[in-house]
């Protein structure tokens, strides 16, 4: 899977010269948390919800309304906008993103063709695209783990008496916990009654559970 697979493609960018009052109405509008910073189609800088609140005069502040606001209206997101922006092409692998992205401890990667923003991916995405169809979750069907079912030889034998049954496969993950001595395999087959599965798989030998999802 792609980085243009799962990033948002309908960004909301803004020039450098805007306003930071401007900049937080844009944020409240559309409901974002950041906004990249483009001039003339060139990405120059981003900047985030935390930013703006951080810059903004504090509430014990003695500048009055009319102050304030003439202060947040003349100064631009070019004073205060991260200028060193963390960008990955759309074609970059989603595990090279994510390592890159958890590696910066960042919540966001723009995505840029050149220098233009054509994207942006955040945390929600590689979730809500990549580790809740992968968990089954809003999936129908359910989910059967098998201890041990991650080994070579005892996943092909699940994967054969699964596809002998007649069920089919949404998704199979291999889990390598820290401590665990062998690795589990959880697959999620298209129906709810798993029973004959489950009592197949256990005549083999194998501990079989349903997991809750």
């Amino acid at each position: 899977m792609k980085v243009r697979d799962i990033m948002a493609s309908n960004v909301v960018t803004i020039p450098s010269n805007t306003s930071i009052a401007d900049a937080k109405r844009i944020m409240q509008a559309h409901r974002f948390r950041r906004l990249p910073v483009e001039d003339k189609g060139k990405l120059v800088g981003i900047v985030t919800e935390r930013r703006l609140e951080s810059v903004s005069p504090s509430k014990a502040t003695s500048l009055s309304v009319w102050e304030l606001s003439y202060l947040l209206d003349k100064t631009s997101v070019k004073e205060i906008m991260e200028r060193d922006v963390v960008t990955v092409p759309p074609d970059m692998s989603a595990e090279e993103a994510l390592a890159l992205a958890q590696g910066h401890k960042i919540g966001s990667l723009i995505v840029v063709e050149g220098s233009q923003v054509i994207g942006m991916v955040t945390t929600n995405d590689f979730f809500y695209k990549i580790v809740n169809p992968i968990l089954g979750l809003g999936i129908p069907g359910s989910r059967i783990e098998v201890v041990g079912g991650g080994e070579s030889k005892v996943l092909e034998d699940v994967i054969t008496t699964i596809n002998r049954l007649g069920l089919k496969i949404v998704t199979l993950h291999i889990e390598n916990l820290p401590e665990a001595t062998v690795r589990d395999v959880c697959v999620h087959v298209d129906t709810e009654d798993v029973g004959p599965v489950i009592a197949e798989l256990e005549k083999k030998g194998y501990s079989v559970g349903v997991r809750q999802r």
